[in-house]
């Protein structure tokens, strides 16, 4: 993996569909005023379309961004679809959705907070 996670500060799986037409300042906006996480803060964040055979991953290496995209050749992922969420992953689980099988239920979900509107 280009990435060691053992090195990573968090794993994020943003749920749902993602617009992934977004490039890296999108993508950041999102971890940033959806989610009130820190784009910079060396984690990796997962996104997903419509389409479960490929997904965008967006990191913070210390001087600049990664911008990691994904197409599964022969499969799909198994990618939750309750939209306003974001769950936490180890690298086990990360491991397990790349593999295509379905990340347990067990996963720290964070959502957003509610709006003081």
């Amino acid at each position: 993996m280009l990435i060691d996670p053992r090195k990573l500060h968090g794993i994020y799986l943003v749920c749902g569909k993602t617009d992934l037409r977004r490039g890296i300042d999108g993508l950041a906006a999102i971890v940033q005023e959806q989610y009130q996480l820190d784009p910079y803060n060396q984690a990796l964040y997962l996104f997903c379309g419509n389409r479960k055979d490929r997904f965008k991953a967006l990191y913070w290496d210390g001087n600049g961004f990664l911008l990691l995209y994904k197409r599964i050749e022969d499969g799909r992922l198994e990618w939750p679809t309750n939209q306003n969420e974001v769950k936490r992953l180890h690298s086990k689980q990360l491991l397990r959705l790349l593999s295509g099988w379905s990340v347990d239920s067990s996963i720290h979900s964070v959502k957003p907070p509610k709006s003081s509107r």
